[in-house]
């Protein structure tokens, strides 16, 4: 019988794969994206130093008093926004893109274009 890994393992071990590749520094910060069943998290982080700079999600009252759902493509796309303007406020414009090790396609991809879109640069 053949026994299959379950999703979030896999999605742990693409993640550990993209994390070898690259990491943040404080020239160029990485922003990572984490997704739920029901929330969208992103964070702006400098490696070397062990800290996050920025972060947005979909739990924060001022995001979710402006979506009318917080799992879908458009509140991504509305974190995306959050994310790129608060790291623009504090003079981040360039950034590394970490997916998390999810398919960079629907919510994730919304998330990265929203941030483009707003003035970030990845």
């Amino acid at each position: 019988m053949v026994k299959k890994e379950s999703r979030s393992k896999i999605r742990a071990k693409k993640h550990k794969r993209i994390r070898n590749r690259f990491s943040g520094t404080p020239q160029r910060p990485r922003l990572a994206v984490f997704r739920s069943n029901n929330h969208m998290y992103a964070q702006i982080i400098d490696d070397t130093a062990g800290n996050t700079l920025v972060a947005a999600s979909t739990l924060e009252k001022e995001v979710k008093a402006e979506l009318e759902k917080t799992n879908n493509v458009d509140a991504a796309a509305y974190v995306g926004t959050v994310i790129a303007k608060r790291a623009l406020e504090k003079g981040i414009t360039t950034v590394v893109y970490d997916r998390g090790g999810y398919l960079y396609h629907g919510k994730v991809a919304a998330l990265a274009e929203a941030a483009r879109e707003a003035g970030l640069i990845f």
